[in-house]
Formats: C-alpha cells, sequence, structure tokens
C-alpha cells in the first residue's frame, strides 16, 4: 500500500442517506487506489457502524450502504465509532458490526493529525 493516509468523518445516518453513503464511496474509491483509509463514525454516524442498520439506508445513486461498507471493511479500511456518540445513543457494544473499533475524542484527534487529508460528510 501507498504511505498515503485519509481520514473520513462521517456524522449522518438514515436522516440524509447520501450524506451516509458518500464516505463509504470515496474510501472505497481510495483503498483501490493503495491509500490507508480511516472511516470515523460521529453523531447519528454511528449507527452506521451497527448491525443490520445499512440495510435501511438506501440511495438511488451509490451502490447500496451494506455493500460498501463490506468492500470498506474487506479491503482493509479501519472503522472507528465514537463511544460518547454511542453512549448518548444507547447503542451497546455487542451492537456493532465485527471489526469496528470503539474510539473517544484524543484517538479520533491523533487519527486526523495522522492523515495526509481528511475529509467529513
Amino acid at each position: 500500500m501507498a504511505d498515503n493516509k485519509l481520514v473520513l468523518v462521517g456524522t449522518h445516518g438514515d436522516e440524509d442517506p447520501e450524506r451516509a453513503s458518500i464516505p463509504f464511496v470515496m474510501a472505497n474509491a481510495a483503498l483501490a487506489s493503495e491509500v490507508h483509509v480511516s472511516i470515523i463514525l460521529q453523531a447519528n454516524g454511528v449507527f452506521l457502524a451497527t448491525k443490520g442498520y445499512a440495510k435501511h439506508v438506501k440511495t438511488e445513486v451509490f451502490p447500496p450502504l451494506p455493500d460498501l461498507i463490506k468492500g470498506f471493511m474487506d479491503s482493509g479500511g479501519k472503522l472507528m465509532v465514537c463511544s460518547p456518540c454511542l453512549k448518548a445513543r444507547g447503542i451497546a457494544e455487542d451492537l456493532l458490526l465485527e471489526g469496528s473499533i470503539i474510539v473517544a475524542g484524543g484517538t479520533i484527534v491523533a487519527e486526523v493529525m495522522s492523515a495526509d487529508s481528511s475529509l467529513s460528510y
């Protein structure tokens, strides 16, 4: 893999399907270009890391979100989920997709600071 690193921050769930999907579309494109990619989910975006949730988030312009998430995870993407955001929404760790990493502010800041670029949706 290349030495470049991209961090994408997703803050939307089913209330905005397009914005919920874009981080995974961009992440898969970056992974195909051999870029190291992390997605950090915050606010309502944390719902995307829960089992079964993504199948209800649909857009007409992008592939199905479950396929995008699976492709991201299978290609070595790192999925980070905000701990305080999970707590605020009553989401337990056992509801998260396998491979999700629960993180707090310090880890999020370190991840963004270590990246060449970051995007937020």
